[in-house]
């Protein structure tokens, strides 16, 4: 089970927290804990309303057995899997290869990834990666999974022309057997192409948004593809879902989270949330949060309508790599960061340092340990000096990287942001600010029913 430690958000906490003068005074947890119930009536209220679906992802029985069939029947024809997506529809997925496969996936053996296929995600319409993507793969032998719940997501649908096309060049009528959908249920043009082509589609539920949606057959299906266990990250997910039932804030681990990282932000001036894992195959699970809390949160208007520009800054960060660059700002830069170390206690395997006679006298304190124990020590004492600079910071600890830990980490996060979007007083799951970009970008490609005005390339002024 995941552990949250938050005593180095307050003021002299117990266990050693920040110095008297910054962090949340100890009595004011009263005062979060007094105004929690009003948050969690709240949160149950718009739950029955169907705005948490991502909630129920819990309960997908039907979904995995479908997963699971397909991973094995047609999925054991591919040695690649090619996922077209952007945003949620990319980074749940990056997170969960990272986490639970073996490091360099896609550089090692097949007798080392027990046969399981290679995975790419293309999640850009930059053309110098798709042209090098599509160099790189066979397309005799590849998967091409298309994700976009609306059906009509620009930059998919461009790659999926161009890797339809690159498909059908190679393969021809049967281009149509290497590609499978991800997609709403009933309506959008995937649907309608899957219709007419006999593409397999799989639904995206529509009560799950895009970046609350690494649990559903978005993330699913490729990890089942690659061997992760999804029945795994779904009972973790599981137990996420249970430790927030509790009407006690000092009981509910995900909400209290959120009411921290809130209040750091609006009490304190910690508008940036640094999510920083002390493990490299938690890497792109920080990239995942980036969007999780900046589409989720930053919000130009409240519930009411009313202008607040309101959201904090996430961050992304990498233990001990980011010791050696961001930490220096975090240690003496403006006190308007919070930080969320991830601790995982067990990660699987560990390396010994050797003990080398004749080293200098100023190394020889490492022989003997292990370079987990280094990186543990550095992450106890990273923390610690933050706290003593007058930093709030906050741990999550993980017993490991198995599948269920990760999927409870996942929905741990997602139910925070949740919480987050209450104590904010935003809507947690739209994102009005993307939308006038888009109305741009159909405007420039000249799609039909879209004009709107351009500003010059740069906003015109240049040099």
């Amino acid at each position: 089970m995941i552990r949250l430690h938050y005593g180095r958000m307050l003021q002299d906490g117990l266990d050693g927290g920040v110095d008297g003068e910054r962090g949340i005074a100890r009595e004011r947890l009263a005062e979060l804990a007094r105004r929690f119930p009003a948050v969690q009536g709240e949160l149950r209220t718009r739950r029955t309303a169907g705005d948490y679906g991502f909630y129920d992802l819990v309960h997908q029985e039907a979904a995995v057995r479908e997963i699971s069939a397909f991973a094995e029947g047609l999925g054991q024809a591919h040695d690649h899997v090619l996922v077209l997506g952007i945003g949620g529809s990319a980074l749940g997925t990056k997170a969960l290869l990272n986490a639970l496969r073996p490091p360099e996936w896609n550089e090692l053996s097949d007798e080392a990834r027990e046969f399981y296929p290679r995975l790419t995600v293309l999640e850009n319409v930059d053309p110098t990666s798709v042209a090098g993507a599509l160099r790189r793969i066979d397309p005799r032998r590849v998967l091409v999974n298309v994700i976009s719940k609306s059906g009509g997501t620009a930059e998919t649908m461009a790659q999926y022309l161009v890797v339809r096309q690159w498909l059908e060049e190679a393969l021809g009528p049967a281009a149509a057997r290497h590609i499978v959908f991800t997609t709403d249920p009933e309506r959008g043009a995937l649907r309608e192409i899957a219709e007419r082509d006999g593409i397999p589609a799989l639904d995206v539920p529509s009560a799950v948004g895009g970046r609350y949606s690494v649990l559903s057959p978005v993330g699913l299906l490729p990890a089942a593809l690659v061997g992760i266990d999804i029945e795994g990250l779904l009972a973790g997910a599981a137990r996420a879902v249970e430790r927030a039932e509790p009407d006690e804030l000092m009981a509910n681990a995900p909400a209290l989270f959120a009411a921290l990282l809130w209040a750091a932000d609006t009490w304190h001036g910690g508008r940036i949330h640094v999510l920083m894992p002390y493990s490299d195959r938690l890497r792109e699970l920080a990239e995942w949060f980036r969007q999780l809390w900046a589409e989720s949160l930053g919000k130009a208007r409240d519930r009411r309508g009313a202008l607040v520009n309101a959201g904090p800054t996430p961050v992304g960060a990498v233990g001990a790599t980011d010791q050696h660059s961001q930490v220096q700002l975090f240690m003496e830069g403006p006190y308007d960061k919070a930080i969320t170390f991830v601790r995982v206690e067990d990660p699987g395997e560990d390396v010994t340092i050797p003990v080398i006679d004749g080293m200098p006298e100023d190394l020889g304190y490492l022989g003997g340990h292990s370079l987990g124990e280094l990186l543990l020590a550095e992450l106890d004492a990273t923390s610690s000096a933050l706290a003593r600079m007058g930093r709030m910071n906050q741990m999550l600890t993980m017993p490991d990287l198995s599948a269920g830990s990760v999927g409870e980490l996942l929905m741990f996060l997602q139910v925070a942001c949740g919480y987050a979007g209450i104590w904010y007083n935003v809507d947690p799951f739209d994102q009005p600010g993307v939308e006038l970009g888009k109305r741009l970008t159909f405007t420039a490609m000249g799609r039909p029913g879209f004009s709107e005005p351009l500003t010059p390339r740069g906003g015109g002024d240049q040099v």
